[in-house]
């Protein structure tokens, strides 16, 4: 089943995140790999790379969300200073995937559920149980 797949990406997508590994989390994404955060948008591997180092952010999944390529991720954030791991944030939110060809396409943060359900297309009805 394609949501099935769909979602063991995404899944293992956010693994590597969490674990820091880059030359997964860039294996697992395709080139051209769109990142929409809180400042905007921005395209490629690299900026990948530079947000994996920079952003200091775990993310415990709650809930999942899917239909077809789309996956949204009801999440649990923390986020630690690199220098120490000391916590310096925490905060619920949602992050929405587009998956093709085997790959992360677009990854967005959004701060609100509701609010990637929708960019994403999707509902309550959309949950994996």
């Amino acid at each position: 089943m394609a949501t099935t797949t769909t979602v063991g990406i995404v899944t293992a997508w956010q693994d590597a995140a969490n674990r820091q590994d880059a030359d997964r989390l860039l294996a697992l994404s395709d080139p051209q790999i769109e990142i929409v955060g809180p400042r905007g948008s921005g395209y490629g591997h690299e900026l990948l790379r530079a947000w994996l180092g920079r952003a200091g952010l775990e993310m415990t999944t709650l809930r999942v969300f899917a239909r077809d390529a789309v996956v949204v991720l009801a999440q649990h954030g923390v986020w630690r200073a690199a220098d120490s791991g000391a916590v310096t944030g925490e905060a619920d939110l949602a992050s929405q995937f587009r998956v093709a060809a085997g790959r992360v396409v677009q990854f967005a943060r959004h701060d609100h559920l509701d609010v990637a359900l929708a960019a994403a297309g999707l509902s309550p009805s959309d949950e994996q149980v």
